[in-house]
């Protein structure tokens, strides 16, 4: 077992954890508290490629193998977790289902763009009444000439308002359930497409969260995503590919929460010696710091896994539920290491506090990730390693 990183993986590692201390981390708690979205970064991220990692070079992307992905979320999560989800979003919700399943004609005409960062993309799936519940699905479809013809309504829509192109999940028929479920490629810049005003969230405040209305939107009949009825399965592949960078944003998360911590402990002096010497505070960052190791690696195992063409969805999820899981436990010790202070907004751990929460809750509950878990252990005869 090799555990080392090839030499474009570390160069990946430097290179955006570069930018990210100088570049990101200086204005995150400015975009908190006035909740912009940072255009500048995102152009400045076009320039490294940072935009188009999930996209072949073919079609103006920069191609990383998965865990250079991952890496680079990491890295942009320790400095700005709003940076880095939209950076995730537009990657492997939008681009990267277009790249598996959409039509040669739909990739060169769509994917350039976005993987240039000339425009941004995200994904329309959850819905006031579907949000774990795939199936259950509102947004309806119907045919008219050469187009689909959408309506209905969506919610917590990552770059609504902002993004071009939006990956849209819709039925033909409700009573079909999953069976009925269509993935499109919609472009929003039309009038069919009403964004509501941006949600006020606890945390990633400068990333744009909003809901959606369809209108009779029109998608062209190349916009489809696989074939008709093959939605749900266009979904389930990407979700098990975004939970990856979902679970690398909280390990960025976590480590920017540790490291302060530790930083902290060291210069903090109560009883006649730095915090970091008493066992209560001294356990507490051993603890963290070897929960923070195990959730690092299980999700780089699920990335190599997946680089060999493995099942993913039950190392994804493994990784996701474990890695947020994590997180939010790293996060809420920082805070108590902090004491007074990890209340204050002086300080970054309350803001690292606000913007994990989320992690447990979005591309799938935790409880939805256990139930993924437990329906790939019912379909085996061990858990245990093959020889």
């Amino acid at each position: 077992m090799d555990f080392r990183f090839t030499d474009q993986q570390r160069m990946i590692r430097q290179m955006v954890r570069e930018f990210a201390r100088e570049r990101v981390a200086p204005g995150a708690r400015q975009r908190d508290e006035t909740g912009q979205f940072p255009w500048d970064l995102f152009r400045q991220m076009a320039e490294l490629g940072l935009l188009g990692m999930v996209t072949p070079e073919a079609y103006g992307g920069s191609q990383l193998d998965l865990l250079s992905y991952l890496i680079a979320i990491e890295e942009l999560a320790w400095a700005d977790a709003s940076v880095a989800v939209g950076v995730s979003v537009h990657n492997s919700v939008c681009q990267w289902p277009i790249v598996h399943f959409g039509s040669d004609e739909l990739k060169q005409r769509v994917l350039p763009p976005l993987a240039r960062g000339e425009v941004l993309g995200g994904i329309m799936l959850t819905e006031p009444d579907a949000g774990s519940d795939l199936a259950s699905l509102s947004t309806t479809y119907k045919r008219v000439g050469n187009e689909f013809v959408l309506s209905g309504s969506k919610m917590w829509i990552t770059n609504a308002g902002i993004a071009k192109y939006f990956v849209v999940l819709a039925t033909k028929d409700k009573s079909l359930g999953h069976r009925g479920i269509t993935a499109f490629v919609l472009d929003a810049e039309q009038e069919g497409v009403q964004v509501d005003p941006p949600e006020k969230k606890m945390g990633l405040r400068s990333s744009v969260t909003a809901g959606v209305t369809l209108e009779e939107a029109r998608v062209p009949a190349g916009n489809l995503l696989g074939e008709e009825g093959q939605g749900f399965k266009v979904a389930l592949a990407t979700l098990d590919h975004s939970r990856l960078g979902i679970a690398a944003q909280a390990l960025g998360i976590a480590q920017a929460a540790l490291d302060a911590s530790l930083q902290y402990a060291k210069e903090r002096v109560q009883f006649g010696k730095p915090i970091i010497q008493h066992q209560a505070i001294g356990f507490r960052l051993a603890d963290m710091d070897t929960e923070l190791e195990a959730a690092r690696w299980l999700t780089y195992r699920a990335a190599w896994l997946a680089e060999q063409g493995g099942q993913v969805s039950r190392t994804s999820a493994q990784a996701k539920l474990f890695a947020t899981e994590t997180a939010n436990r790293i996060c809420n010790f920082a805070v108590q290491v902090f004491g007074g202070y990890g209340y204050s907004r002086e300080y970054v751990v309350e803001r690292l506090y606000r913007d994990v929460r989320v992690t447990t809750v979005y591309e799938g509950t935790s409880e939805v990730q256990r139930m993924v878990i437990a329906r790939a252990l019912e379909r085996l005869s061990t858990t245990a390693p093959e020889a």
